[in-house]
């Protein structure tokens, strides 16, 4: 397990685990990122991370991404 962070960019993760305080995962969850989903980092940009999940283009910050184990 590894966090989002270090994922290479263009390759598909599944979700193992969310991390962080309850109101952070919820808000993670929210945005569709629960274990077992499917994520794939598309680029890097400025300390963000822009990911693809649930179909969906996701901007979120370094330190959430950290929570996002893969």
């Amino acid at each position: 397990m590894m966090p989002l962070t270090l994922a290479n960019i263009g390759e598909e993760n599944m979700i193992k685990k969310v991390g962080g305080k309850p109101e952070v995962k919820k808000h993670l969850e929210n945005l569709g990122f629960v274990p077992g989903g499917n994520v794939t980092v598309i680029t890097t940009l400025g300390g963000n991370v822009i990911v693809n999940v649930k179909d969906a283009r996701v901007a979120i910050s370094r330190e959430m991404a950290q929570k996002i184990m893969i």
